[in-house]
């Protein structure tokens, strides 16, 4: 990932709006490309600010890679990741991250952009409410999903159909349906959309009247097994959703680097912009690394 991520124009997007040397006095602020590799650290092993703290204590490895010298004792600590954190999402700088890195993919060629496949996961959250306010995140909710309820939040994402990479991100309750954010998960520029069932109707909604794309959404099950048994073109509309369900499956590809490689099962923060904030950062950071070999054959080249 080192080789992977273009760290010259990320800290370029933010160094407009990091502290300067000798702006308030003290001693001088961390340079932007160490605090930002700090930061996708912390998203590539799910950690916290203070588990980070102890890594770079702990982490040779973790040291180098943050450009901090092996012997150096003065090594950020959890409230200087933490400011930082909170620099990214003052400035919404994680959605310009995730449009950053979609664009250097695109110019590559590996963003095509002519199809979109929408769907959501759920990502828990802490339902108990021993804390100190004494109650659950008032953004978070429940929903029913089978016989079983789940507590937290909805990642919504558009993928691009041809490559699987996140183009847009949109954060909400756990109990939002995922049809009403359809709308907002097409960039502009696709013909086509892929959908499960859960989208059924998506086409015939007031926000999307205006988005001119061809909406293919699956056939619910059991009005797909009648059709099978009961038509002579049932055959060929089961092998058209078999073709279907393979572009759909790619929607998977990068909610499971997020959730097995990254390990982000639960969200972090209170509230819902913090974590939509990093969702942001998680999903520009997959959508490198199921690239990473191409990147790395191109620059060998």
């Amino acid at each position: 990932m080192n080789r992977v991520v273009s760290w010259s124009e990320l800290v370029s997007l933010i160094a407009p709006h990091a502290p300067t040397p000798g702006a308030k006095g003290g001693r001088p602020p961390f340079a932007v490309e160490t605090l930002l590799r700090i930061h996708f650290l912390q998203q590539w092993f799910n950690l916290s600010d203070p588990t980070m703290e102890e890594a770079l204590y702990d982490t040779p490895m973790f040291r180098e890679f943050a450009g901090l010298d092996a012997g150096e004792d003065n090594l950020p600590d959890e409230s200087t990741i933490l400011r930082f954190r909170h620099l990214l999402e003052a400035h919404n700088l994680s959605l310009q991250i995730l449009g950053t890195v979609n664009a250097t993919l695109a110019a590559k060629g590996l963003l095509l952009k002519s199809g979109t496949v929408v769907d959501a996961t759920l990502i828990a959250a802490p339902s108990s409410t021993k804390n100190s306010s004494g109650q659950r995140d008032p953004e978070m909710h429940q929903t029913k999903k089978g016989n079983q309820w789940h507590f937290g939040m909805k990642a919504h994402i558009g993928v691009d159909a041809d490559s699987g990479l996140v183009h847009t991100v949109v954060g909400t309750a756990a109990n939002v349906n995922d049809l009403t954010q359809a709308h907002a998960l097409v960039h502009g520029e696709e013909t086509d959309v892929f959908a499960d069932t859960g989208y059924q109707g998506v086409g015939k909604r007031d926000e999307t009247q205006d988005i001119a794309v061809n909406w293919h959404v699956a056939m619910r099950p059991g009005k797909r097994k009648a059709l099978e048994k009961d038509t002579p073109i049932g055959a060929i509309m089961g092998q058209l959703e078999q073709v279907k369900a393979r572009i759909r499956v790619k929607v998977e590809h990068p909610l499971r680097v997020i959730k097995r490689q990254f390990g982000h099962v639960k969200v972090r923060y209170r509230g819902l912009a913090k974590n939509t904030a990093q969702l942001y950062t998680l999903f520009a950071l997959s959508n490198l690394w199921m690239v990473r070999r191409t990147l790395l054959q191109e620059r060998r080249a």
